[in-house]
C-alpha cells in the first residue's frame, strides 16, 4: 500500500455555449482573486483543474480532483510529503500535509485507493449510506426574464424539481419567480446572491413579494457573512428559509467549521450549504444533524471525480435532504468519466463498485489536457 507514483493531469474544460448564462450577461462567477486579478473577474471554466492519479506499489490507482485555479507548489509539495509513504500509516480523517485549497482533491485519491485496497466503497468509510440517491437540483447564473420560462420548462421536463438561480442587485428576482411558477408549477427555487444583496434592507424588499409567490425553498448568502446578526433579524421576518454557505476551500475568506457552530448559536440561519473534502463535509454533517438542520453539498460546477466524491459524501450524511449541487453535466462539454454519474432528475445516485465507483476517461482527459506532471518515489 505504498504510494509510489503521482500524476497530475492538469485540464480546462469548458462549458457548454448557453448552460452558464444569457449571452448577453457578463459576469464571472469565480469569487475568489486569482494573479492579480480581483474576485468575481474570471468565469469558472476559464480556470484548469488537475485530475490526480495516485499509485500505489500494488498497482491500485486512486483518483481525485482537485478545486479550479490551483497552486502548483502546494500540488508539488504534498506529492513529495505522499511519495514512499503507506496508506495503512496515514489517518484518514488527518492527514500528513497543511489544509489548503489542494487537500480534498488529495483526500480525494487516497480514500478511493485505501477503500479499494480494502474492496470497500468510499461511503463505507464514513459509515455507510443512509440513502443510496441523493437529490438534486438544476442550475443556472443570471438570467435575462425571457429566457427563464422555457428554461425551467426544460428543467421540469426532465425531471428537476428544484432550480438555483445566481443573483445579484441587478437581477428581478420576482419576475424569475412569477415566471417559474407559471411555467413550472411545483419547482422550487434557490437564490443565491453569493453575498451581493449587500444589506439586509435589500433583502427585505425583495422577501415580502417572494413570499406572496411561494415558491423560493431557500435564499442563500444573501448578505456579507459577518452580518449574522442581520441573518437572523431575516430569518425572523420572513418565513423564506435563510442559509449560510460554508464553502472550507475558500480558505482566503477565513471560512471554517465552527462557522456552523455559531451561525446555529446564534440562530442566524434554517440550513446550510457545506463545501468541503470527505472528513470536514462528514464533520459539518455531524454539527448540522445534531442542532437539527438540513444541508446539501455545494460544489464549484466541478467534473465527474468531484461530484462522484460528493455523492459518497451526501448519501452519508443525515442532514443532507436538500437538493445538491451535483449539476455538472448539465453545465461542462464533459466530466471526464468514462459512464457519467447516474443522474435520474431529481435524484442522483450513489455509484457502485469499490471506492469512487467511476473511472475517468483518458482520452477525453488527453483531449482537453493543458500539461501533465509526474513525481515518483
Amino acid at each position: 500500500m505504498i504510494i509510489d507514483h503521482i500524476t497530475c493531469y492538469e485540464v480546462k474544460v469548458p462549458a457548454r455555449p448557453g448552460a452558464v448564462a444569457s449571452e448577453s450577461i457578463n459576469k464571472p462567477l469565480h469569487m475568489l482573486p486569482v494573479g492579480a486579478k480581483a474576485a468575481w473577474e474570471v468565469q469558472f471554466d476559464q480556470l484548469s483543474k488537475i485530475i490526480l492519479k495516485l499509485e500505489l506499489d500494488s498497482g491500485i490507482i486512486g483518483w481525485g480532483e482537485l478545486y479550479r485555479d490551483h497552486d502548483w507548489g502546494q500540488v508539488e509539495a504534498i506529492a513529495r510529503v505522499l511519495l514512499g509513504m503507506s496508506l495503512k500509516d496515514l489517518t484518514l480523517q488527518n492527514l500528513p500535509f497543511t489544509f489548503c485549497r489542494e487537500y480534498d482533491g488529495f483526500e480525494c485519491a487516497i480514500w478511493d485507493a485505501y477503500a479499494k485496497s480494502h474492496d470497500l466503497r468510499v461511503v463505507d468509510l464514513l459509515g455507510g449510506p443512509v440513502r443510496q440517491k441523493v437529490r438534486v437540483g438544476a442550475w443556472s447564473s443570471h438570467r435575462e426574464i425571457d429566457e427563464v420560462g422555457d428554461l425551467v420548462s426544460n428543467f421540469k421536463q426532465q425531471g428537476f424539481d428544484c432550480i438555483k438561480f445566481k443573483s445579484d442587485l441587478e437581477d428581478d428576482v420576482l419576475a424569475w419567480c412569477r415566471i417559474i411558477d407559471e411555467r413550472a408549477p411545483g419547482m422550487q427555487v434557490i437564490i443565491d446572491p453569493n453575498q451581493r444583496w449587500e444589506n439586509a434592507f435589500q433583502v427585505r424588499k425583495r422577501l415580502d413579494g417572494l413570499q406572496e409567490i411561494g415558491n423560493v425553498l431557500c435564499l442563500e448568502d444573501p448578505i456579507p457573512r459577518w452580518q449574522l446578526h442581520e441573518y437572523a433579524s431575516l430569518r425572523q421576518y420572513s418565513s423564506i428559509a435563510m442559509v449560510r454557505h460554508i464553502s472550507l476551500p475558500y480558505i482566503l475568506q477565513g471560512q471554517r467549521i465552527q462557522d456552523a457552530i455559531q451561525a446555529v448559536q446564534l440562530s442566524a440561519v434554517d440550513g446550510f450549504n457545506f463545501n468541503g473534502g470527505l472528513a470536514n463535509f462528514q464533520r459539518l454533517d455531524h454539527i448540522a444533524d445534531a442542532a437539527g438542520y438540513p444541508c446539501w453539498h455545494g460544489s464549484e460546477v466541478d467534473l465527474g471525480i468531484l461530484e462522484a466524491m460528493y455523492l459518497h459524501s451526501s448519501a452519508a450524511a443525515a442532514s443532507c435532504i436538500w437538493p445538491g449541487d451535483i449539476f455538472g453535466r448539465l453545465i461542462r462539454e464533459h466530466d471526464l468519466l468514462q459512464q457519467p454519474l447516474k443522474i435520474t432528475p431529481p435524484y442522483a445516485h450513489l455509484p457502485e463498485g469499490p471506492g469512487l465507483g467511476i473511472e475517468p476517461d483518458l482520452e477525453a482527459i488527453a483531449h482537453y489536457l493543458v500539461s501533465k506532471k509526474e513525481y515518483k518515489d
